[in-house]
């Protein structure tokens, strides 16, 4: 065990090293030297009281300008208001009982003032903070703990204020600088001009001024990104080296059968993928890619031609839907766009076919046994499924092809499971509509190389979108709903989508989010809102107001399948006019003759689940429009977004707007969004500069040695990284 394993307790004792186990996750010497200052503040400069947000533990450097007691009326005891600065807003800090503390606390004196911010006659306070008073005599122990640099700001707990953790710190930078190690290759710190890392970590926790802190974090930016690309560079090495069997296009065969057949051009891009796509599938090595692209840009179709592919080799393909509507959705127009060549065996099939199967948890006991019956026997050569394809009891004659539609919905066990079922391991084709970050492709999915479908097929009509503001003017509502009677007066028809199903469900506290509510993101800027609006009752309000007359319907996850599926080929035949929906038609479902979408309480949702969700118009030749309802005010952060979403159909340009949002999560972990993060200083979103570099020095350095034992820093920096959890998402990725 290094020194940097060595268990806090022994440098701070137990006491303290429990404090900092329970409130920061902080269990060794290692972990609190890598534990960075969140900011800095120099002494006079003042923190701003005004960007304060409630509930936020926070460690300002304030002045006091007054103090006051106040005894209690009527009982025994007393409150102390200390009321500090910044020269612009005001902040009180509050202590009961602990009068004594007005010899410490005297008006003109600068101090640390730690503690959660709270609210009480609507003015921000913080009751009974931690404090350090920093004056500039010579004997303050502050003055001397931060003399002539930048006071750090870290990440704290309620129990363990900034300061505590600056004299934690300290204590393990004065014994244990000179065990830190070194990770980066000599070379490259030399090319790119980066100080040693025992520096590096003096300077994040001590610098004496901007420039220092600034070279620190450069140095340690690198190491992130170059540790994390190591591990990655590492998977795709390990995974280069399975055997797979080739899948070749055979001339002749289904796939130049059903090419004859298209009624429409492949576009540029998608003739530039496929090439790609079939590239990897004739290697005798699996193929590991992730095909993004924008909404509406033809992925089905390119996953469609490299399952023919695999038919035509001999092998079986599957398809992985996160639902049952998408699932039934994928199988109806994969067997539309294949005709008879999806009918092998059947009357009037093709001599040259194959068989398509579905399979979802919820079908019929007949049904299921045929779709089984048909997978084992290799009889479908496609098969299209939900998490039901994972079970024990499915088994494939020669699975050579796993096609995985929105992956960030699935579980590393679930694609693992699935790709298990090949005798060998199978080619692997991951695919998303949420376009993704040139920097997060290279981290979250950074052991798949990446295809992009930027280019929308011929035919496709722009989409217009407008955010509606339905409480500031009632009456923009009221001609969103006629622009719905509009589009249905001539042919056309409607999505609207609500964010839950309706007041029968069970109570959204305490019970698992269903995959088809909204990923909520951005309140009501701390004001309480009423419950989000629900596809049952919105249906009803609509049939008998304003969209009387016409033919509504409902669709939602408690549905029945088969009364899922009914309404799906009803809406696709026409025969709905208005399809009242939760966001189980987010993606793949496409009725080219639907022209516009209300989006209600849209304030709820994700930016690029918006962005999905418009993506379900203007997908014939009739241009497309969508309108974005809200009560939020105009100022709001929520409304903001919104403007966002209207303002381009650029999804790239909003996935980084919704990766701000939410923040960058654990590049590492299998949520990926919406938990505390791995990365430090590095920002998958600003340093794509040194996340690409790295990425080319990693797959250079692992090419060269692939176990690392030329650079055993390294590997020591790399199993710090992969804790058991994240060695085990990698090793099944």
């Amino acid at each position: 065990m290094g020194a940097l394993d060595e268990p806090l307790k022994e440098l701070v004792g137990d006491r303290t090293a429990k404090v900092l186990a329970d409130g920061l996750k902080l269990r060794t010497v290692g972990d609190l030297l890598h534990h960075y200052p969140r900011r800095y503040v120099e002494r006079g400069q003042l923190t701003s009281l005004d960007e304060l947000e409630v509930d936020e533990h926070v460690t300002v450097l304030a002045r006091i300008e007054k103090v006051t007691l106040i005894p209690f009326r009527g009982r025994k005891g007393d409150r102390l208001e200390v009321v500090v600065t910044d020269g612009r807003s005001k902040l009180s800090l509050v202590f009961f009982n602990q009068g004594w503390r007005q010899k410490d606390l005297r008006p003109g004196q600068q101090g640390l003032f730690a503690g959660k911010v709270g609210l009480f006659n609507r003015t921000r306070q913080l009751a009974s903070p931690d404090y350090q008073l920093i004056d500039d005599e010579e004997g303050s122990s502050a003055a001397k703990q931060f003399a002539g640099r930048l006071i750090p700001v870290y990440p704290a707990s309620a129990q363990m204020p900034s300061w505590k953790l600056a004299l934690c710190v300290e204590m393990a930078l004065t014994k244990h600088l000179a065990d830190v190690g070194e990770p980066l290759p000599a070379e490259l710190r030399a090319e790119h001009g980066l100080i040693p890392l025992p520096e590096a970590l003096e300077l994040i926790h001590r610098p004496r001024d901007q420039a220092e802190k600034e070279r620190a974090q450069a140095r340690l930016r690198w190491d992130e990104a170059f540790v994390l690309q190591v591990a990655l560079a590492q998977r795709r090495a390990a995974d280069s080296a399975l055997p797979a069997v080739p899948r070749r296009p055979v001339p002749g065969g289904v796939l130049d059968a059903f090419d004859e057949r298209l009624p429409f051009t492949l576009t540029d891009g998608q003739r530039r993928v496929c090439a790609e796509i079939f590239a990897d599938l004739a290697t005798e090595h699996p193929m590991h890619r992730l095909l993004q692209g924008e909404v509406g840009s033809g992925k089905t179709l390119v996953a469609l031609r490299a399952m023919l592919t695999v038919v035509d080799s001999g092998g079986q393909a599957v398809l992985l839907a996160p639902t049952e509507v998408l699932a039934q959705q994928h199988h109806r127009s994969i067997v539309e766009m294949m005709g008879d060549l999806a009918e092998a065996g059947m009357i009037g099939g093709s001599e040259i076919g194959t068989r398509v199967a579905l399979l979802t948890g919820s079908m019929g006991a007949a049904a299921r046994r045929g779709a089984l019956l048909d997978m084992a026997s290799g009889k479908a050569g496609i098969t299209i499924g939900t998490h039901a394809l994972i079970e024990d009891r499915v088994q494939f004659a020669d699975l050579g092809l796993v096609v995985v539609d929105e992956q960030h919905r699935f579980g590393v066990e679930q694609r693992d499971a699935l790709r298990a079922k090949g005798e060998q391991p199978p080619h692997l084709l991951v695919m998303t509509a949420t376009p993704i970050p040139r920097t997060v492709a290279m981290t979250v999915f950074g052991d798949l190389e990446t295809s992009v479908l930027d280019q929308l097929p011929s035919g496709r009509s722009p989409i217009s979108t407008h955010v509606v503001p339905a409480l500031e003017k009632p009456n923009f509502l009221v001609r969103a709903w006629e622009r719905v009677r509009e589009e249905v007066g001539k042919g056309h028809q409607a999505y609207v989508v609500c964010p839950r199903i309706g007041d029968e469900e069970e109570p959204a506290k305490g019970r698992r989010k269903r995959k088809e509510e909204p990923e909520e993101v951005g309140g009501a800027d701390g004001e309480e809102r009423r419950p989000p609006l629900a596809v049952v009752e919105t249906a009803e309000k609509l049939a008998e107001g304003p969209l009387a007359g016409l033919r509504v319907e409902v669709l939602h996850g408690r549905l029945a399948p088969e009364a899922k599926d009914d309404v799906m080929r009803r809406f696709a035949a026409g025969e709905v006019d208005v399809l009242v929906a939760t966001t189980v038609i987010e993606v793949g479902v496409n009725v080219p003759n639907s022209t516009v979408m209300v989006i209600m309480d849209a304030d709820r949702f994700g930016v690029s689940q918006l962005h999905q969700l418009r993506g379900r118009v203007g997908r014939g030749s009739a241009p497309g429009l969508c309108l974005l309802v809200s009560d939020m005010p105009a100022a709001s952060a929520a409304r903001a977004r919104l403007d966002a979403v209207a303002g381009t159909l650029d999804g790239f340009a909003l996935s980084r707007i919704d990766l701000e949002q939410r923040r960058e999560g654990d590049v590492l972990g299998q949520a990926q969004s919406g938990v505390k993060s791995s990365l430090k200083v590095l920002s998958v979103l600003e340093d794509e500069e040194v996340i690409a570099t790295a990425r080319a020095e990693a797959t250079r350095l692992v090419a060269a040695d692939p176990a690392l034992e030329a650079h055993p820093e390294l590997r020591t920096a790399l199993e710090s990284l992969l804790d058991e959890d994240r060695a085990e998402y990698l090793e099944k990725g």
